[in-house]
Formats: C-alpha cells, sequence, structure tokens
C-alpha cells in the first residue's frame, strides 16, 4: 500500500501507467483484422462492392469534418474530456458493429470509428500536459511501444482464434467490445490536467524564454524561418497590462491563440527544409491510410473469406514487427538525412508503388501478403525519418501543430482519393484497378522526390566546383 502512495505520488508514474493501460487496451483490437470478413460473412451478409462503394468511405469523409474542430477542442478542454469522448466512440462502434445491420447502420459505425481516429491526437498529448519536460522522452517511447505491442498482440490473438479455436468473428468482435470498454473505465482515472499546449500554456518561460533570460534553447536550433518574431515571443509571455482587460474575455483569447496558430504555420512552412519533408509526409499519408483502409477488401478478392483460409491476422502481426524494427533501425543509421532525405524519399517511395503494382497485377495471395509488409516497411522507415527531420526543428508547441496539419491535409487528400476512386458517386472503380491507381499515385510521388533529390545533388556539385575553382585562382 506504501509503494502504491508513493508511485501516485510521484507525479509522472501514475498517469504515465493510466494512459499506457488505456493505450492497450484501446489497440487490443483482434478483430479489426477481420472486419471486411465480418461484414461480407453471414453475420451482415454485405457484398463487396458495398463495402467497398458505400460503407468504408464514410470513414473518411467523417474523419475529414471532425480532424480540425477536434484538434482545436481537444487542447481547449485538456485532452482528459477528449478521450473520454473517445472511448464512448469505441464502444458504440463495436456495439453497433455487433448488433446492427444493413448498409445504413454500418455507415453510421464508419462515422463513429471516423470520431474515434480523429480523437487519438489526445493520446500522445495528455502525457505531455501532467508530466515535466524532464520524462518527455520515456513517457514517449512508452506510449509508442505500448500500442505497438497491443497492435502485435492483438493481430496474433486474433489469428490463433480464428485457425486453432474456430472462434467465430462474432465473437472477436465481442473480445474488441471488452477491451475497449476497459480502455474508456481507465481514462475516468486519468487526473484533469492543468495545462495545455495552445489554450492552457502556464510555464511558458521554461519552453519559449524571452530575451531577457538570455538561454538558447529551443530557438537557437530552428530555421531562422522558424524562429518566433517579436510578436510572438510578446505574446507567449503575456500581454501588457494595458491589454489584460481587453484579453481576459474568453472569446479574445481563443481568437488571439488562433491568430498565433496561423502565424506559426506561416513561419515554418517558409522553412523550405520543412515544406518538403511535410509535402511528402501529406502526400504518402494520404495514399498509406486509403491503402490501410481497402488492403483487406483486396485481399477477400483475391481469396474469398467463405472458401479460403483467413491469415490477415498474422501478415498484420508480422507487418507491426517489421514497421518497428526498421523505425527503430533509423536511430542506429549514421546519415545526414538533410543530404540524403529527398533521395530515400524518392527510392522508398518507388519500392511502395511497386508493391502496389504486384498487388494489383498478382492473383495470388501470397503474392499480396508479401507486398503489403514491403509496403507498411517502406512507408514506417520513412515517417520515422520524416518526424525526426520536422520535430528537431521545432518546439513541441509547433511539431504539435504541424503534425495536426499536415495530416488535416493527408486527409484531405485521401478525400479527393476517395470521391474520385472508390466512391459510387465518382468512378466507383472495382478494387483491384484502386490499387493500380494507389500505384500510380506513389510512383508520382517517387518521381518528385527523386527529381528534387537529382536538383540537390547537383547544385551540391555545381556549388562545389565553384569554391574551389575560387580557391585555385587565390
Amino acid at each position: 500500500m506504501d509503494c502504491w502512495k508513493e508511485a501516485v505520488g510521484r507525479s509522472w508514474i501514475y498517469p504515465t501507467l493510466i494512459i499506457c493501460a488505456n493505450g492497450f487496451f484501446s489497440t487490443m483490437r483482434p478483430s479489426e483484422s477481420f472486419l471486411t470478413p465480418y461484414l461480407t460473412g453471414p453475420d451482415k451478409n454485405l457484398t463487396i462492392e458495398e463495402v467497398t462503394n458505400h460503407i468504408f468511405p464514410v470513414w473518411t469523409y467523417s474523419y475529414l469534418a471532425l480532424l480540425f474542430p477536434v484538434f482545436l477542442i481537444t487542447d481547449y478542454v485538456r485532452y482528459k474530456p477528449i478521450l473520454l469522448l473517445q472511448g464512448i466512440s469505441f464502444i458504440v462502434t463495436w456495439l453497433l458493429l455487433l448488433f446492427a445491420h444493413g448498409v445504413a447502420a454500418m455507415q453510421v459505425v464508419e462515422f463513429f470509428y471516423g470520431m474515434v481516429t480523429a480523437t487519438e491526437v489526445a493520446y500522445y498529448a495528455y502525457i505531455y500536459s501532467v508530466v515535466s519536460t524532464d520524462h518527455y522522452q520515456r513517457v514517449t517511447s512508452y506510449c509508442r511501444s505500448i500500442t505497438l505491442v497491443a497492435a502485435t498482440v492483438a493481430a496474433v490473438l486474433g489469428q490463433l482464434l480464428v485457425s486453432l479455436a474456430d472462434v467465430s468473428y462474432f465473437h472477436l468482435n465481442a473480445i474488441t467490445l471488452a477491451s475497449v470498454s476497459l480502455a474508456f473505465l481507465c481514462s475516468f482515472f486519468l487526473p484533469m490536467p492543468q495545462k495545455s499546449m495552445f489554450f492552457h500554456r502556464k510555464d511558458v518561460s521554461e519552453t519559449l524564454p524571452g530575451p531577457d533570460k538570455g538561454v538558447p534553447t529551443v530557438g537557437s536550433d530552428r530555421p531562422s524561418s522558424c524562429q518566433e518574431d517579436k510578436g510572438s515571443v510578446s505574446a507567449d509571455r503575456g500581454p501588457a497590462p494595458e491589454q489584460q482587460a481587453s484579453n481576459a474575455e474568453p472569446q479574445n483569447h481563443v481568437l488571439r491563440v488562433l491568430v498565433q496558430l496561423s502565424k506559426d504555420l506561416r513561419d515554418c512552412y517558409s522553412s523550405r527544409k520543412l515544406l518538403y519533408w511535410s509535402l511528402w509526409w501529406a502526400l504518402a499519408t494520404a495514399g498509406f491510410n486509403q491503402v490501410l483502409n481497402y488492403i483487406q477488401v483486396l485481399w477477400d478478392f483475391r481469396a474469398p473469406s467463405h472458401s479460403s483460409a483467413v491469415y490477415n491476422g498474422a501478415v498484420e502481426a508480422i507487418a507491426t514487427f517489421l514497421g518497428s524494427a526498421t523505425s527503430m533501425a533509423v536511430g542506429y543509421v549514421k546519415v545526414n538525412w538533410d543530404l540524403s532525405g529527398e533521395l530515400a524519399l524518392g527510392i522508398f517511395s518507388a519500392m511502395d508503388a511497386g508493391s502496389l503494382f504486384l498487388m494489383h497485377f498478382t492473383d495470388n495471395i501470397w503474392a499480396c501478403y508479401a507486398g503489403y509488409l514491403v509496403f507498411k516497411a517502406c512507408y514506417m522507415l520513412l515517417i520515422t525519418i520524416a518526424t525526426f527531420q520536422i520535430a528537431v526543428s521545432l518546439s513541441m508547441e509547433r511539431y504539435a501543430l504541424m503534425f495536426g496539419f499536415n495530416n488535416f491535409v493527408a486527409l484531405a487528400i485521401q478525400t479527393i482519393l476517395t470521391v474520385v476512386v472508390v466512391d459510387s458517386r465518382g468512378l466507383g472503380l472495382d478494387i483491384s484497378t484502386q490499387f493500380l491507381i494507389y500505384g500510380s499515385y506513389f510512383t508520382v510521388i517517387a518521381g518528385i522526390f527523386l527529381i528534387r533529390s537529382i536538383y540537390t545533388i547537383i547544385s551540391i556539385k555545381c556549388r562545389n566546383t565553384s569554391v574551389a575553382g575560387e580557391s585555385i585562382d587565390h
């Protein structure tokens, strides 16, 4: 008992344990790898066309509509209420998935799942509001690791239950409902944060010191285009006494924060390096999410679940492991990403395109599985590099802002892809042709960054030749 009281008393341990428990149970969803076979099987009796062209697109649309307002509201209400909202959305999603029937009901499921994904931002943002900066690296590793472990456990458990115990997809979804309900209960035990990144900043002087401090912390390592201007610093340090009366009103405070956020975005995207990495992030994430959303439909098309063994869980488990391994490997590779980053983006995006073309042209389900493993591993490698390249130049507040905006742009691009390629009101293409489009999409991404990298290399060589010539002349 004394040990428990001591652990709770050490402020960073208790919330970290609870948020990790929340992350584990909310990610431990063994039924997710088998969603398409469940929908097209006897439980729901939907067709592939209904699932692809009428049901799954709703998730993209609801996610886009909810992401931006949820991003701002999450910070304004200080995270915990959004985690509770996510828990409710999880429970509603799986209750409907278990007991509702028909296309319209499954579209409602996709809407609530869009709410789930839109509120995921609260999971990582919460912990930074209740622990000191000294523990950021440790708690980040805990939070990320526990979700990877949960995803792997869920995929393996789902596959074992389906293949060895002959558990039905309905009961897999019941297990998932129990898991997300536990995550919801964990949310109640989270301490309520007293601060947030944007609307409730309390100890700003620690992270953004004023000129009189003379401390070259975060700002000194940023590109000149991402330095706070005088107006930004003065705004962060607090309003002048004559302004306090007017700024005390909540609506004025919210407006001031929104204006400051827009200025921060403009400053950060004026950095060419951050702009190019963010461009890849948005383009590739849009394609990646689109593939993840429809990969099970392709697998079911290549090997129908009603007449073939389904190994979706095993493939997802291996994909998660490979993604984690490639992400960890980045930390041990000594490469000048400023020089070679764009070339890596081009090469691995080309590999992603190749894997998608393989999935389109082959009829072999094992080749489809292999293509998916390559695709996910390459993306996870590159997104880790991109995350580091963007985060290293920014304060946590600006990184969170760019993270949210990049994901919003990615979702807007994904929505365009969905409307044009997938939705029955657009082209409504069959699933195999969709993957041909996605392969072509990643080919364009690869071409952009390969051309850009060649241009960069030629520019550097020309500059070095010019410098060498000048030194010989002297």
